[in-house]
């Protein structure tokens, strides 16, 4: 049910009856509660009644549709094209746009939840373009459609292809709003101080998510949450609250979601906060105590009175596993083979740029703690091994990585080769060979692997790869325990899809060098 004025001020002097030491956190609540009053009295029969989508929500989804509907038609163009030249009956394929499009609707492709990451909108464009292609395909069948063979498969091929680039064009560019501090949801979180201070800093280190911290509710005293470096870059979130106070802190700050970490709140207390937000048109999201578990391995299992997450073990072995193996390697012996032009002539130019050869060779640590010969072009001078003893005092990254922003080591060339990774084509040689993929954790040094801890050895359950999830999420920006939080999560929710948004998200992270040195 929805808060009246009354119920804000009820519950703000239930909460200030109560002993504790933080009685300037209810300051921002209190004032709602005055200045607010009328308005949330008036808007009570509004607030019982569904709210519509938010308006950059709707603008998204008519990016959706739009794209959805461009790219069909421009898959359909073989087929027609064909069947016009052949003076055939050409006019059903004018409705497969239109049956793709309401295909994805009855599979709810375009609402919110179904947007929020591009991982499920490409598996949704799979599913659809394959049910669109049966129809379509049961159709010919049934109306004795004489169908072209070739035009058709690469048809129904291109109800996939396209669809997912179109969908990949859109969320670009809905990452560069993000980014700019646009089509965010605002959100309260809610939990102790130190959950809330790590969700605050994470959604503001990726922005893509969609999600910025407007408010905290914690159980701890104080005004304001310092986030990040504190007051050093003046981002501070406001304490409105203990967690009992969540929903009308959320209407308080004009909030679009409340998230709820870790046990923050009782079961009954989370159910009161879910009917309290209900018509208010703010979501509620829950973090479950499993981490770094995606939603593949998760599945919801109902037992009357109580709901039940059933968590797949994860796959190390297996048919997938060998398909990934062979694909790397047949993807390695074409690149190496298109791109050798380019190698002959990246070598040249570091042999004369300073002594030394073109190729660095390191022992690496890959799959099952092995060691392997790990090739790169050479980007430092010839004895930057041994200089590292003197530059250990210079380390900006913490745990067992050693990083130098402007490293003096590195040469002209060398730093070129950094920006844009073409120092680690070579590695290709290290995928053909079986002991690297394309996609997979950092491969570590030996001194690195040991000084791992017992879950951090878990990075060595699958092959290292040339580039992974610490590639895209900021190279060299990122600290030790961001880059293995990263790799973990890889290891644990694996997947071809997201070997192929995590190759797509690369082409992105080498064009702009961003996090490179």
């Amino acid at each position: 049910m929805p808060m009246t004025g009354e119920d804000v001020k009820r519950m703000s002097a239930a909460a200030r009856s109560q002993p504790r030491s933080d009685e300037p956190v209810l300051d921002l609540v209190d004032a709602a509660a005055s200045t607010e009053q009328a308005r949330l009295d008036s808007l009570e029969k509004r607030l019982t009644e569904p709210v519509g989508r938010a308006r950059w929500e709707r603008r998204h989804a008519s990016a959706l549709v739009t794209a959805d509907f461009g790219t069909t038609v421009l898959a359909c163009v073989p087929m027609a094209g064909t069947l016009f030249a052949r003076s055939t009956n050409w006019g059903p394929v004018l409705a497969i746009p239109t049956l793709w499009l309401l295909i994805s609707v009855l599979r709810r492709g375009y609402e919110p939840r179904q947007q929020s990451r591009i991982e499920s909108q490409i598996r949704s464009v799979f599913e659809t373009g394959v049910r669109t292609a049966a129809v379509v395909l049961a159709f010919a069948f049934a109306a004795r459609w004489n169908l072209p063979r070739l035009a058709t498969l690469v048809s129904l091929g291109l109800l996939v292809a396209l669809p997912a680039l179109g969908r990949l064009a859109v969320s670009r560019a809905l990452h560069q709003l993000r980014r700019r501090g646009h089509w965010l949801h605002r959100v309260v979180a809610v939990g102790p101080a130190a959950e809330v201070r790590a969700f605050a800093e994470e959604t503001a280190r990726r922005p893509e998510s969609g999600l910025a911290v407007v408010a905290a509710c914690t159980p701890e005293p104080g005004n304001r949450l310092a986030v990040g470096s504190g007051a050093s870059d003046g981002r501070e979130v406001p304490v409105v609250g203990p967690p009992e106070l969540a929903g009308t802190a959320a209407r308080a700050m004009t909030a679009d979601c409340v998230a709820v970490l870790s046990h923050a709140l009782r079961r009954e207390q989370v159910r009161r906060l879910a009917w309290e937000l209900e018509g208010s048109g703010v979501e509620l999201l829950v973090a479950p105590a499993l981490t770094n578990v995606a939603g593949p391995r998760i599945s919801v299992r109902p037992m009357h009175a109580f709901a039940l997450l059933h968590l797949e073990q994860p796959s190390f072995t297996g048919m997938r596993r060998v398909l990934k193996h062979a694909l790397d390697r047949a993807a390695a012996a074409v690149a190496l083979l298109l791109l050798s032009p380019l190698l002959g002539v990246l070598v040249v130019l570091i042999r004369r740029d300073s002594p030394g050869g073109a190729l660095f060779r390191q022992p690496r640590v890959g799959l099952g703690g092995e060691v392997f010969t790990c090739l790169k072009f050479r980007t430092m001078c010839d004895d930057a091994e041994r200089q590292v003893v003197d530059l250990v005092d210079r380390n900006e990254t913490g745990g067992t990585l050693f990083k130098i922003r402007s490293d003096p080591r590195i040469t002209r060339i060398g730093g070129v080769l950094r920006r844009y990774s073409l120092d680690e084509l070579p590695q290709l040689i290290n995928v053909l060979r079986g002991e690297m993929s394309l996609v997979g954790p950092r491969p570590p040094l030996q001194r690195e692997v040991d000084a791992y801890q017992v879950d951090v050895r878990r990075r060595l359950l699958v092959r290292p790869g040339m580039t992974g999830l610490w590639q895209v999420s900021g190279r060299s920006d990122l600290t030790w325990e961001e880059a293995v939080r990263l790799d973990l999560y890889y290891v644990e929710n694996w997947s071809p899809l997201l070997d192929l948004t995590i190759l797509w998200r690369t082409l992105n992270a080498v064009w702009t060098g961003h996090g490179a040195y």
